[in-house]
């Protein structure tokens, strides 16, 4: 009989392997830790660009929505008075003053109203994105800002 530790390992060479990881104490090594920390920095590498892209283009489809919106209101003004109202709205403050039933749903683009008794022109503005919309087109889209 062998003694370690005292305790008594025997000659068979599986006993003496099951006493080893017995008394091995259980974690991670630093190499297992690193390797996760890579995948992690690998994955987020290839997500947060993905997810700045689908936060951008859900910001361009709110403000489409908000120009069809703001043409709504001034369509609703030529059907109570068959001419659209006089509006030189050069910010977004101006254009909710200007037609106080209308408000964003975002403050990320900046909205400019330019109309008079015949026609509109709405503008959504954010860096490179320039969405335009007139009382006979539709509005522009872009594809990033």
């Amino acid at each position: 009989m062998i003694y370690l530790y005292n305790r008594i390992l025997s000659h068979h060479p599986i006993q003496n392997k099951r006493l080893s990881l017995a008394n091995r104490k259980m974690g991670f090594t630093l190499i297992e830790l690193m390797i996760v920390v890579v995948i992690i920095a690998i994955l987020a590498m290839i997500a947060l660009p993905s997810y700045n892209n689908y936060i951008k283009r859900a910001h361009i489809k709110a403000a489409q929505s908000d120009l069809v919106t703001l043409g709504l209101v001034l369509e609703g003004s030529y059907q109570r008075k068959l001419e659209y109202p006089a509006i030189m709205a050069t910010n977004t403050n101006a254009v909710k003053i200007a037609l106080p039933t209308w408000q964003p749903t975002e403050n990320i683009f900046t909205y400019t109203v330019t109309s008079t008794t015949s026609g509109y022109t709405i503008t959504a503005t954010k860096d490179t994105c320039r969405m335009t919309m007139t009382n006979t087109t539709q509005a522009t889209p872009c594809d990033s800002y």
